[in-house]
């Protein structure tokens, strides 16, 4: 037993493990996410459905969306953006790897007619020949890797966008990363059953990493026969933190909004997003 809750409050590295997968293809807490996708009235998984249709509306306007346009969101879910985008005429590609929320993004393309290209993969590993004119990845994915993964990330960015094309993601800002606190928490099946059909013990181990700007939610989940950690953790950026991580990888930022509806940038605001593009070789 001690040795459990030693490692249930050991701080790690920051960014030492990655169990994305965990959380997004496990047949249960898959199933929770989506819920979470699809209702319409909180900002958990998605941003709720006012919010996207105003943002889709922006994206629209902004990048001239419009038949022939060819699209890819990363981490796009159960396809709240791609179906919106692909509405509006654009050629779209959502990948992400959580098969149940493809399955249903799949679906509502067929229920309205709309020819949407899905890849069920983990958008770090996606391979295609196609080139983009826009490039999303929205609700602070970015903010979910470290800093390999995002530099590999920024790259293939760099490689798939077509001549004049954008980028176009949200990340979140130091002011966000000074309101989070560290706190360890124990609860009986923590967060209302999220983590399994069956009973379970939970523990929530939040630790705040000051030099990297860094907050990981450690979640170890003890059932009758297993005990499992899932980490989930979050970079904060400055502005020069992020046009540096982009100019590395050969990306220029043009324009910061406060988020992907394209509200005007306050610098004392939790989130904010960019518009990027392709230097000149």
């Amino acid at each position: 037993m001690y040795e459990l809750l030693k490692q249930i409050n050991t701080r790690p590295a920051a960014f030492e493990f990655y169990t994305a997968e965990e959380l997004w293809t496990d047949p249960y807490t898959s199933e929770q996410m989506l819920a979470y996708h699809l209702n319409e009235d909180v900002d958990l998984s998605s941003r709720n459905h006012a919010f996207i249709d105003r943002s889709v509306d922006w994206i629209a306007d902004r990048f001239q969306l419009a038949t022939g346009k060819r699209v890819a969101d990363f981490g796009c879910g159960p396809g709240l953006y791609t179906t919106r985008m692909a509405r509006r005429g654009a050629d779209v590609t959502g990948i992400d790897f959580s098969e149940r929320s493809i399955r249903y993004a799949m679906q509502t393309a067929d229920d309205e007619g709309l020819q949407i290209e899905y890849a069920r993969a983990n958008y770090l590993d996606f391979e295609t020949d196609l080139q983009f004119d826009l490039i999303t990845m929205i609700m602070c994915d970015f903010c979910a890797l470290g800093p390999e993964q995002r530099s590999g990330l920024l790259n293939k960015f760099r490689e798939l966008l077509a001549p004049g094309g954008s980028v176009l993601l949200d990340v979140y800002s130091l002011h966000a990363f000074d309101g989070r606190e560290e706190q360890a928490i124990y609860e009986e099946n923590l967060l209302h059953g999220f983590w399994s059909a069956s009973p379970y013990y939970g523990f929530l181990n939040t630790m705040k990493y000051e030099q990297e700007k860094v907050v990981l939610d450690k979640y170890t989940i003890i059932e009758a026969e297993r005990v499992r950690t899932v980490y989930n953790w979050l970079q904060y950026f400055s502005r020069d933190a992020i046009e540096q991580e982009f100019a590395e990888c050969g990306l220029s930022i043009g324009h910061v909004y406060s988020n992907v509806a394209g509200d005007a940038y306050d610098s004392t605001g939790d989130e904010w997003a960019i518009v990027a593009k392709r230097d000149v070789d």
